[in-house]
């Protein structure tokens, strides 16, 4: 009978839930061989939506609560150092399994590595080749001295190989996130949120946009209302407004007009979401996930970003990468609209078993 083994896996900001939960539920059928313990840094300062994205997802109490909250990144980054570890100390679990690419998966590798203790990246080898996304950083460096490396597509392999990585730390697993995506969607039936936005189904533009190039300065913000102000006719555009969205309108004296034509919504709930883009006409954003999750469900999505580190979403998928001028967005949008829809098909291995591989290759190395 193999001993008891004991795994932390870490989450910081939302996305890291979605890639966590499925962990979680496959780490419960192996309960004779892993303790499997959650810690959440806290790096997300929504505790509200966080709170409701853990029982959407059926994950429980966080086993740690480290309370890092916002701040720098060097801020967050050195906290979390600090407060994880702590967890370590007490805990010294045989691996640690970081998920995604913010600040919280580099600063719990870099404490567990220098306390001796293997870490698991999921979701390794992405890149969107531009070094000025702290994302991008976050995640070469945790590749690079990570134990396991879990990966997505097919282009993760391919990066980790040019730099070099050995290839018995690398594999191909598939997609956490879309594991939730399969598990979940059946729920998004009991959904309501179309009822109380009175939508109807492929009738309205679900968007996205939080990142600081679009958002944090007055120019950015004004170029994406300009944006939205010329979508046309009366297609409702739905946007759960990031925290930093509403604060940056609201400083630029931009709110009443950025809701003028779109209906601005508090973050939604993980169901509600996944609800919403499910029945979209199209979605534009600028995250990475919501890149994988239209390509899932085949919802066209447009990505106003100039580079992603999904290409499979872009090559295979449902995804176009349209860039940060704006005025290519705006005619990639009519395009769609006009019935110019990208068919695409889901990516080798997105099946919805990505963590039952994980989870199998964790218990036979460690």
């Amino acid at each position: 009978m193999p001993s008891l083994k004991k795994i932390i896996s870490v989450v910081g900001a939302r996305p890291n839930f979605m890639k966590v939960a499925p962990l979680h539920s496959e780490f419960k059928k192996h309960t004779d061989v892993v303790h499997h313990l959650i810690c959440h840094t806290g790096q997300h300062y929504d505790e509200k939506m966080s709170k409701v994205f853990f029982e959407d997802l059926g994950l429980p109490k966080p086993d740690f609560y480290l309370g890092v909250g916002s701040g720098s990144h060097t801020e967050q980054t050195a906290r979390t150092m600090i407060e994880f570890e702590k967890v370590i100390t007490k805990e010294r679990p045989d691996c640690i399994i970081v998920v995604g690419d913010v600040n919280s998966t580099i600063a719990c590798s870099l404490v567990a590595v220098k306390m001796g203790i293997p870490v698991a990246h999921v979701e390794a080898g992405l890149r969107s080749f531009d070094r000025t996304m702290p994302e991008e950083i976050n995640r070469i460096l945790t590749d690079s001295i990570a134990r396991y490396l879990f990966v997505t597509e097919q282009s993760g392999v391919d990066n980790l190989q040019q730099e070099g990585v050995a290839h018995d730390r690398v594999f191909l697993v598939g997609n956490v996130m879309i594991d939730s995506v399969a598990r979940f969607l059946p729920k998004t039936e009991q959904s309501t949120i179309r009822q109380h936005l009175h939508l109807v189904d492929r009738q309205y533009l679900l968007a996205t946009i939080h990142r600081p190039s679009n958002v944090d300065t007055q120019e950015g913000l004004e170029k994406i209302i300009r944006m939205f102000e010329s979508i046309p006719g009366e297609m409702p555009v739905i946007l759960p407004v990031h925290p930093r969205t509403r604060k940056n309108a609201e400083s630029f004296g931009l709110l009443s007009r950025l809701t003028k034509r779109v209906t601005v919504t508090e973050p939604i709930g993980y169901i509600d979401f996944l609800t919403l883009i499910k029945h979209a006409h199209l979605v534009v954003t600028d995250s990475g996930g919501i890149q994988e999750e239209t390509t899932y469900l085949g919802i066209p999505c447009i990505t106003v970003r100039d580079n992603t580190e999904r290409p499979s979403t872009v090559e295979i998928g449902t995804n176009i990468l349209a860039g940060t001028d704006l005025t290519n967005v705006s005619e990639a949008i009519h395009a769609v609209l006009e019935g110019k829809r990208k068919k695409g098909s889901i990516p080798p291995l997105w099946d919805g078993k990505a963590a039952e591989r994980i989870v199998k290759i964790l218990i036979e190395m460690i």
